[in-house]
């Protein structure tokens, strides 16, 4: 009787062994396929271009970030990074348009002084523009020039609430919609409460706003990146209710969407902007032109993308997502 025990405790011992096994086959093909490192395939892929902001993520001294510490994802697949080229020196153009609603306070002319000294300090190589957003549009004060002192001329007082209550978003579209093709850096600065009048739905849901949509997609197809400046207008009153709050929480949409940054401390018009200038300062320094590889669809779209690096203390920001041509 012990030796048959011991013969039915191993069939039994084998069987749960064999059983556990097959269990275990049969789960990895349930899981589901990973996708691999996207081969290239010169006769169907497109180069897709974005422009990276790179920040320490502790300090201020930020890494030099090599190209084989690079990685970006579209689609589920790793994609091949074809160039890494640091935005400095004769790769240093950058167009800047400083943007200001025209339905804010008149007290943002106490920030002139700091918005002149910001505009001052950039290099020779920026263009700078500056304009004021009314009635879904940008009214242009002076074109984008190198000459800073003739840029810095471009401030005025604000119209106010004779602006009425305009969409910052619908005016944000309208000034790129306008903006020729260039092969430098295309990036906004928006001194802005954000609320949009136009803007459907409930107490200025950021989620639910057409315009902002459109801005977003246009910025993104475009390579924009867009700051923002929280600024209260005659529109949104610079109260501390809800709606306030979707405001801000547009702006800060908007610049995620984009690879930019929005910066505001409470509900109220900041005391001193000089930080949040420094910090843009900062970003704009700091920028590498990435150039990839991607499937190319039937027709252009923009798709997530998420580019990532290894290296310790580093961050990397840019759009959520990038333009992909046709491979047609």
């Amino acid at each position: 009787m012990r030796n048959l025990d011991i013969k039915r405790n191993s069939i039994t011992k084998y069987g749960i062994a064999l059983g556990a096994l097959l269990g275990l086959i049969l789960g990895m093909a349930a899981l589901p396929t990973l996708a691999g490192p996207h081969k290239p395939n010169t006769s169907t892929d497109v180069p897709v271009k974005l422009v990276v902001t790179v920040k320490a993520r502790r300090g201020e001294e930020v890494p030099v970030v090599p190209k084989a510490d690079v990685q970006v994802y579209l689609r589920n697949n790793q994609n091949m990074v074809t160039s890494w080229v640091p935005l400095q020196g004769d790769r240093a153009g950058l167009q800047l348009f400083i943007v200001i609603d025209d339905s804010a306070r008149d007290s943002i002319a106490l920030q002139f002084s700091s918005i002149a000294k910001f505009i001052d300090e950039q290099p020779a190589s920026t263009s700078i523009g500056i304009g004021y957003m009314r009635n879904g549009m940008v009214v242009v004060s002076q074109e984008l020039t190198t000459d800073h002192a003739l840029a810095q001329k471009g401030l005025r007082l604000p119209i106010g609430p004779a602006a009425g209550s305009p969409s910052p978003y619908m005016a944000l579209s309208d000034l790129m919609k306008k903006w020729p093709e260039t092969a430098d850096r295309r990036e906004i600065l928006l001194f802005t409460s954000g609320f949009d009048a136009w803007a459907p739905g409930f107490a200025n849901d950021p989620y639910n706003n057409p315009y902002l949509d459109e801005a977003m997609n246009r910025a993104q197809r475009g390579g924009f990146i867009i700051y923002s400046i929280y600024t209260p207008t005659a529109a949104s009153g610079g109260g501390r209710g809800f709606r306030t709050t979707l405001s801000q929480s547009g702006l800060d949409l908007l610049s995620q969407k984009t690879g930019g940054d929005t910066y505001y401390l409470g509900y109220g018009a900041p005391v001193d902007i000089n930080p949040y200038l420094a910090d843009v300062s900062y970003s704009l320094k700091h920028q590498y032109e990435l150039t990839f590889l991607a499937k190319g669809a039937n027709k252009p779209s923009l798709e997530p993308v998420k580019v990532k690096t290894e290296m310790p203390n580093t961050g990397l920001r840019t759009a959520e997502n990038g333009y992909v041509g046709s491979g047609m």
